[in-house]
């Protein structure tokens, strides 16, 4: 299985930025990616086309969105569809990030509709997952993510994934580890994967179960990702802040 490392720009770079940025990686990169990795930008809206051009061509690189409706289109101001993430050059996305269930109050039932959706209109999906202190500190974990990973995944497990089965991607992210500078310890990581990778088991089989790919995500940088990706059941890395720059990115990519 590849190990995926992607980048998660939030609202953060302009087009000349972004522009400089997926030219310097696919510069660097231009002779291929470190090998069994897959490097993957989610940009804002703005710039997905122009990190999309930078890569083309480039094998390994890949560009995703934030964010999405679950509607082909229609009356929903200040909302993007996956018709025009694809025609800006995304073939992956984002649901169920942290800030989009705790700052914006997507519920699970939202989220598993865009799940569902990003999958039937042919995106890969990043669905993301993971605790606050207070539930960590309940002893919730379990019962987050089997909440989480149940009502995204339930209602798929023998429809569209029994299809295509490299579609889905899982990110552990411990919502009191991002952008806070803690990072879950080694056993907490592979507790909360073991645990994921139990849900999923039971959700999908043993053997596709296996295939999707768990990443972690909470506060990743240059030092960390070598140590947190050798970790059991972690194949690959969600990075926020670290992943505005791309020497720190590359040095993360290359851990």
């Amino acid at each position: 299985m590849r190990k995926i490392i992607a980048a998660n720009w939030k609202m953060n770079k302009t087009r000349p930025m972004a522009a400089e940025f997926a030219g310097q990686l696919a510069m660097a990169l231009k002779e291929g990616t470190p090998e069994g990795r897959l490097a993957l930008v989610f940009p804002p809206f703005t710039d997905i086309a122009a990190v999309a051009d930078a890569f083309a061509g480039i094998n390994n690189l890949a560009v995703g969105g934030q964010n999405f409706y679950p509607a082909e289109k229609g009356a929903f101001t200040g909302e993007i569809s996956c018709a025009m993430l694809r025609d800006a050059g995304a073939n992956w996305l984002l649901a169920g990030h942290s800030e989009r269930r705790h700052v914006f109050g997507e519920t699970d039932g939202l989220i598993a509709q865009k799940t569902a959706f990003g999958l039937e209109q042919g995106f890969k999906v990043m669905l993301c997952v993971g605790e606050t202190l207070e539930e960590r500190n309940n002893n919730q974990l379990n019962g987050v993510l089997q909440r989480q990973l149940s009502s995204a995944i339930q209602p798929l497990a023998n429809g569209i994934l029994s299809k295509s089965p490299d579609q889905i991607a899982v990110a552990y992210e411990p919502v009191w580890a991002i952008g806070t500078g803690k990072v879950a310890g080694p056993d907490e990581i592979r507790e909360a994967h073991a645990a994921a990778r139990k849900i999923l088991s039971d959700l999908l089989g043993n053997s596709y179960a296996n295939s999707v790919p768990l990443l972690y995500g909470g506060s990743v940088n240059a030092k960390n990702a070598g140590s947190i990706i050798a970790l059991d059941n972690v194949d690959g890395l969600l990075v926020g802040g670290a992943s505005l720059e791309a020497p720190s990115f590359l040095d993360i990519l290359r851990a």
